[in-house]
Order: structure tokens, then C-alpha cells, then sequence
């Protein structure tokens, strides 16, 4: 019996462990796209460097593989899909975001996105620990 629980453990940990450097990484965004905002509206000058494209195609990107990992593998082990959806539908706004021209369009497409992804993957631990 021990060992069947220390191996579902240990089977959960890689999961949890993505869920949480997922969240992590979703805080990062946060406070990217609002410091950018802030620093663009405080030294329009100096905001250039965080509202390069390419940083925001390389975070999608980033996001976009952890979501797949973790979230899908979270189905696959808990069943439930709530996850999945309200994490994909972050990473939709946050696909949206590049399309969208700098300003408060894209901020809000930015911090809602990320902040749907992040609870996708807290609720996606919740389901794996029940």
C-alpha cells in the first residue's frame, strides 16, 4: 500500500511542479505588461525594450507549451475539463494580445489572459489533490 501512494505521488509531482512554474510565469507576465504600461506612460522614451514583440511571441509561446503539458495532462489524470477551458481561454486572450496595437486594449487582454491561465492551473492542483 505505501508504495502505491509514494508512487502516485511522485507521479503528480512533474504535473505540480509545472502548474506551479506555470503560475509563477503568469505572475511574471503580469507584472511585465503592467510595468510596461506604467513605464510607457511615466518615460514613453525608455518603454521601448518591454514592448518588443518578440518578447510577448516568446511568453505566448512559453505559456502556450506549459498550458498544453500541464493543463492536458491534468485532464488526463483528474477527468475534469473546467481547467483546460478557463486556461485556454487565457491563453486566447493572450494570443489576441499580439494582434492587438500597444495600449489599454492589449493591457486588458494581457492581464485577463494571464489571470485566467493562472486560475486554470490552480484549479487544475485543486482537482489533482482530490
Amino acid at each position: 500500500m505505501a508504495l502505491v501512494i509514494s508512487e502516485a505521488a511522485s507521479q503528480r509531482a512533474p504535473r505540480n511542479r509545472l502548474d506551479r512554474i506555470a503560475i509563477a510565469l503568469s505572475a511574471l507576465c503580469l507584472a511585465h505588461c503592467l510595468a510596461s504600461a506604467v513605464i510607457l506612460a511615466l518615460f514613453a522614451s525608455f518603454a521601448g525594450p518591454l514592448l518588443d514583440d518578440r518578447i510577448h511571441e516568446i511568453g505566448l509561446g512559453i505559456a502556450v507549451v506549459l498550458g498544453a503539458v500541464a493543463l492536458g495532462r491534468g485532464v488526463r489524470e483528474h477527468g475534469r475539463r473546467l481547467p483546460l477551458v478557463i486556461g485556454a481561454s487565457g491563453l486566447f486572450l493572450m494570443a489576441l494580445d499580439i494582434l492587438l496595437p500597444h495600449g489599454p486594449g492589449e493591457v486588458g487582454a494581457t492581464v485577463a489572459g494571464v489571470t485566467l491561465l493562472a486560475i486554470g492551473h490552480v484549479l487544475n492542483q485543486r482537482a489533482a489533490r482530490r
